[in-house]
């Protein structure tokens, strides 16, 4: 089975709410997706979103990268030689994370229909059920408790609260997430926006009032390692670095140094399966528990991501709830999103037998 050709489509789908973070603010979901056509008329799907604020890639970039580097080195070569499309994916062009990881997924699509096998069964695993937290926006306080309330209604049992938008706020956003949803598992997401001194004081502020926060997420500049490294050392909340790990280059700098006590994973980040399945090795190897996380993606991308979470004990905490934040989805197959919980049937690869709606940008 060769690769064959290549098109591109843009994916569109509004939000329930708007997605606030310290970073940016997005109403839409709107993602590269890209299909990989072959001899026998499979079809390999991969998709990923433009996230200019962290990997520095916009709908642009993203479509040019595949259609005039990456996806014109696959065609023509076999599905069966998986390491070899990888490596040229990687090859193919600097950086460009997410780009490479649409191409990567949609490859690893086409090896598991071949094989006929899902992919998480192609990665050695077995179980085929997770359960994801959900996120509430960085907002005014009351907003906030009033949006924690909601998904505690709807089932959620773990929330990710995004904070560090005014930092003087961020204890008030606490306290009154808190007293909505007293029992929820409550993990914060700062996305780099404070200094070290300050997310100390601040974590030991938090701690001190009984609010019981199970992690902080990327509490510091993406590349002051060092200040992660302090903050891990001093904080009463154990630390979980998310955009200073890129790389598994990044992942053994940080696991080598103690400077995490989690790492998060995500196939935008990272370049796909690949370079994933090298993190969740060092990971391993340090004896570090890992989450699967994603950008503002819908259901093809997701999906990867849970067929990877599925197969991978080291990943033992989820936020995978891109699709859920969608109002609509339109994708035919793939992971079924119920609430809470995110479920995989055995299709081969991905599962996946169509994208709805799709705009072809050629």
């Amino acid at each position: 089975m060769k690769i064959t050709g290549f098109r591109l489509g843009l994916l569109s789908a509004p939000l329930r709410v708007p997605f606030r973070t310290a970073l940016r603010e997005v109403g839409h979901v709107e993602d590269i997706v890209v299909e990989l056509y072959t001899s026998d008329g499979a079809v390999g799907r991969g998709e990923a979103p433009p996230t200019a604020a962290v990997t520095g890639e916009t709908l642009g970039s993203i479509q040019a990268a595949l259609a005039g580097h990456i996806c014109p080195a696959l065609v023509g070569r076999e599905v069966a030689d998986l390491e070899e499309l990888c490596s040229v994916i990687s090859g193919s062009i600097v950086g460009n994370t997410s780009a490479k990881a649409a191409a990567e997924i949609a490859v690893w699509d086409l090896y598991g229909q071949a094989c006929g096998l899902p992919l998480y069964k192609l990665l050695g695993g077995g179980r085929t059920a997770l359960e994801t937290d959900l996120t509430i926006s960085v907002n005014h306080p009351e907003t906030m408790a009033k949006d924690a309330a909601h998904a505690v209604a709807q089932g959620y049992r773990t929330l990710k609260i995004k904070v560090g938008e005014n930092p003087d706020l961020d204890l008030a956003r606490l306290r009154a997430v808190r007293a909505a949803a007293p029992e929820a598992v409550v993990r914060i997401d700062a996305n780099q926006a404070w200094t070290p001194r300050q997310a100390v004081e601040l974590l030991e502020a938090m701690q001190a009032e009984g609010l019981n926060l199970e992690l902080v997420e990327q509490p510091v500049k993406a590349r002051d390692l060092e200040g992660l490294a302090f903050v891990t050392a001093h904080s009463p909340v154990p630390v979980m670095a998310d955009e200073s790990v890129f790389s598994p280059l990044d992942a053994m700098t940080i696991l080598q140094n103690h400077g995490a006590d989690y790492i998060n994973i995500k196939l935008m980040k990272c370049g796909g399966l690949s370079n994933a399945l090298r993190i969740v090795s060092a990971a391993q190897v340090y004896g570090v528990e890992c989450m699967i996380g994603c950008m503002l993606e819908a259901k093809v991308s997701v999906t990867a991501a849970v067929h990877l979470a599925c197969a991978k004990g080291t990943i033992t905490k989820v936020d995978l709830d891109g699709p859920a934040l969608c109002s609509a989805d339109p994708v035919v197959g793939g992971a079924n999103f119920s609430g809470r919980d995110i479920t995989l049937t055995d299709g081969p690869g991905l599962g996946i037998s169509a994208v709805s709606n799709l705009r072809y940008l050629d």
